[in-house]
């Protein structure tokens, strides 16, 4: 098994908290996506930072959200099906506003970032 230089960089030993390092190590999560955190050599833990953590989740959301529609399409059932513009539409949403609602989004990901 080959471990990259990238995997080894992120290496962290469990030692570091005992020995009152906890600090530095979470100030590396501010340029390192993420930690593994060894305890006698062996993977115990992976530290992620705020933003990969958010990055997985939508992930995961987004998952989830193509299953749950696959699933519906396999259904066959195509009857009460409405597009994106007729959805939109009726519930009077506008692509001004959702381009508002990713500008506040991200906005807000900077403030928690700068906390």
């Amino acid at each position: 098994m080959s471990i990259s230089a990238e995997t080894l960089r992120s290496l962290v030993s469990i030692s570091q908290f005992s020995k009152g390092q906890a600090t530095q190590v979470f100030e590396r999560l501010k340029s390192e996506p993420q930690l593994v955190v060894l305890k006698n050599n062996v993977p115990a833990a992976i530290l992620l930072s705020p933003e990969e953590f958010n990055r997985l989740a939508e992930i995961e959301e987004n998952y989830r959200l193509l299953t749950l529609a696959q699933d519906r399409l396999s259904d066959g059932n195509l009857a009460n099906a409405r597009g994106e513009a007729e959805v939109m539409d009726a519930l009077g949403i506008t692509e001004a506003d959702i381009a508002a609602a990713e500008d506040s989004e991200a906005e807000r990901g900077r403030k928690r970032h700068d906390l």
